[in-house]
């Protein structure tokens, strides 16, 4: 039935929808809506862009309420911190947050390059080539580029010297954008001594963290064994040689009870 049809039937009361959609709020289609989530996404790799590299900036995270400010240049925490309402530009946040959740690293880099991806996507679209040929042609690069570095790869697992040689060259490339820049050298040692003890296992929880306020970055130390965090009683002696330790590791402990009729 046409809007005529309705008009002449039923008036004016059924001949527009129903508006449900709240006040203020804007409806895109077509071109428009693909420009925007093109604009919104390449917005946040630019954003994150300037922070990526031994040389990358700063920048201040200022809180709504203007109370709470942070300094950074870790891609993971300010995009975290950025309140965006743009679909595509949220694509981007949260798979820079899964990234972090599962390399740990990365996050910065990721972004920035779906952002180029999606920069050149666009000079495609205005030249009116169909969406599904384009991401064809980006399966397929990805696919040339996975060949291309298997066959650059160098396996040096079974030279133990070179092998730690490469972890602690990607380790110091981890740190040159961390606050520890400085010391990067120091604390690749440290970390690639700490993966190495773990003998091929891929469970870092096994590796404990204790940190303690004061002393200097050269302060820190890995130590051999297990390191139980925990303040000594008092009138306790401080050092025990020769100690004898009981170590309990239990899942459901059920204590014996007694039944009173």
């Amino acid at each position: 039935m046409s809007t005529s049809d309705k008009a002449r039937l039923f008036g004016n009361k059924f001949t527009t929808g129903a508006d449900i959609m709240a006040d203020g709020t804007e409806d895109h289609k077509g071109d428009v809506a693909r420009l925007q989530s093109f604009i919104g996404a390449i917005a946040i790799a630019d954003l994150v862009k300037s922070t990526m590299g031994p040389m990358g900036m700063d920048k201040i995270l200022l809180s709504t309420t203007g109370k709470e400010m942070k300094v950074t240049n870790d891609g993971a925490t300010i995009l975290k911190s950025v309140v965006v309402d743009n679909p595509a530009a949220n694509v981007l946040i949260n798979m820079s947050k899964v990234q972090d959740e599962e390399v740990g690293d990365g996050t910065t880099s990721v972004t920035v390059l779906a952002g180029e991806f999606l920069r050149e996507a666009e000079k495609l679209i205005n030249a009116k080539i169909h969406p599904q040929t384009i991401i064809a042609g980006f399966r397929q690069a990805t696919e040339v580029a996975k060949k291309r570095l298997i066959d650059m790869a160098m396996d040096n697992s079974k030279d133990t010297a070179k092998f730690r040689a490469d972890l602690i060259n990607i380790a110091k490339t981890t740190l040159s954008s961390k606050v520890v820049q400085h010391d990067r050298e120091f604390f690749a040692e440290l970390c690639v001594d700490a993966v190495l003890r773990l003998d091929g296992s891929t469970n870092l929880d096994q590796i404990q963290i204790v940190k303690k306020a004061g002393g200097t970055l050269h302060d820190s130390y890995l130590e051999q064994g297990f390191i139980l965090d925990k303040k000594i009683g008092v009138g306790q002696p401080k050092r025990i040689e020769n100690a004898k330790i009981m170590a309990v590791s239990y899942t459901h402990l059920t204590l014996p009870t007694k039944r009173i009729v």
